[in-house]
């Protein structure tokens, strides 16, 4: 008996570069005594104290949820939890009055969104959705989820672990070439730990005034920097006084997941300063109904906050991952100095380039599976392995190219400090082990 069809859609589809170590581990037979997963961005520290008081006092009497009620909230979101995302920005120091904020099911569902009201007709190459490569691997798997075209512009790693980002003018003759409905950025980058400044952000924001495009700009990891000197940048810092027509064409992707140690809240939003940009959206996401009602009441504890608790919070969160960090790049660094390590300079990733420490023919992928699968290593008497995130698919290349992902891998620093300290030790072990083998 023949058995039904899939699509082909579902028929090309592998695991996310984020996920694939997780699940490939969870099918290992037999398992080493100890994994450290630094392959995805889950943060592991505890959620901001406000938050935390509502979400252990659900039944409380000024809880909506007191009589075990839970019902669907406006497809906009509370206006509380809306209040929350524009607190923080008032509280970073950012005009908000004439911003408009749409709650989303996660980070995630905002990009989807994003996508949708920016570029072309689905299965078109028109107005497609512009970023700069290295790019976060869940733009390009929703772009194709959804049948939408995506456009870059590469970075390189050079052997100093900076990444460079391209010329404006060679930004500009991609725009002429694909005439993207919007460009992206992610100013304190996933994946790179890249950190643009505003001089690099007005310069990109000129180019979508004089090209009509939208300009957007992924925030999730917008107070975590660590350059020293540095200050906070945001697109809302960039107005029509920086660049004349700019303001009515800003977005922003906001989430509870990262600063506030919340990623299974699922709680983000899509925030505009275009009011026909969220009407659409808005109408657009009311087949969602809406999102999730209990994350956006614990995340809207932040409405309430003042800005020196905001601010305290914030620099708690930074001075933590900055001292991680770099403990890290220098373990790194020490275990073999021939690895190339992005320098750590915002958001909590680093890239890892092994490419002149590897024999020709390494692919980042099969390590990660290696690792994954079978590999472990003695690390202080316990058989261990790590779970790292192959970058191949933060790269939007075509099929013949070569991908500068090959050689690289990005780490997520969200373990404990007492295990993000053996990731150094263990990832080079490994990676002798992968290559004496291979």
């Amino acid at each position: 008996m023949s058995k039904p069809v899939l699509s082909a859609h579902f028929e090309s589809r592998t695991p996310s570069s984020v996920r694939l170590a997780q699940m490939k581990y969870e099918e290992r037979k037999v398992k080493p005594q100890a994994v450290i997963n630094v392959g995805i961005g889950n943060v592991s520290l505890p959620t901001n104290p406000a938050m935390q008081k509502r979400m252990f006092s659900l039944d409380a009497p000024e809880s909506p949820f007191a009589k075990g009620v839970i019902r669907y909230t406006t497809t906009a979101g509370l206006i509380e939890c809306q209040d929350a995302f524009k607190n923080i920005l008032k509280c970073e120091g950012f005009d908000t009055s004439k911003l408009y904020v749409q709650i989303t099911d996660g980070g995630s569902a905002a990009m989807e969104l994003l996508l949708l009201g920016v570029c072309g007709p689905a299965g078109t190459d028109e107005k497609p959705l512009m970023v700069i490569d290295p790019a976060y691997t869940n733009y390009i798997s929703f772009a194709e989820r959804i049948g939408r075209k995506i456009v870059t512009v590469t970075r390189s790693l050079n052997e100093n672990g900076k990444f460079s980002l391209p010329k404006l003018n060679e930004i500009e003759e991609t725009i002429k070439k694909y005439n993207p409905g919007a460009l992206l950025v992610i100013p304190y980058d996933n994946p790179t730990g890249q950190f643009y400044d505003y001089e690099t952000l007005k310069g990109l924001a000129a180019l979508c005034v004089k090209y009509n495009m939208w300009f957007v700009s992924d925030e999730a990891y917008r107070e975590l920097f660590y350059e020293e000197g540095s200050k906070l940048v945001s697109i809302w810092g960039v107005t029509d006084a920086d660049v004349p027509g700019i303001e009515g064409r800003r977005m922003s992707i906001e989430t509870a997941s990262k600063v506030w140690n919340a990623c299974g809240l699922r709680i983000g939003a899509l925030i505009t300063d275009s009011p026909e940009f969220n009407n659409r959206s808005v109408a657009e996401y009311t087949a969602n109904l809406c999102a999730n009602a209990i994350g956006q009441y614990i995340f809207g504890a932040l409405a309430h906050e003042s800005k020196e608790q905001i601010a305290a919070w914030c620099k708690s969160i930074r001075e933590y991952y900055k001292e991680l960090i770099f403990n890290v790049y220098n373990g790194l660094k020490k275990q073999e100095p021939g690895l190339i390590v992005s320098s750590p300079d915002a958001s909590i990733y680093s890239v890892i380039d092994v490419r002149n420490v590897v024999k020709p023919g390494f692919d980042a992928t099969e390590f990660v599976l290696y690792c994954a699968g079978e590999g472990s290593v003695n690390l202080d008497g316990v058989e261990t392995t790590l779970l790292v995130a192959p970058m191949k698919g933060f790269y939007n290349i075509k099929k013949g190219e070569y991908n500068p992902g090959s050689t690289q891998f990005r780490i997520s620093f969200v373990e404990t400090p007492d295990k993000m300290a053996k990731v150094p030790e263990l990832f080079v072990k490994l990676l002798r082990q992968y290559e004496a083998q291979r």
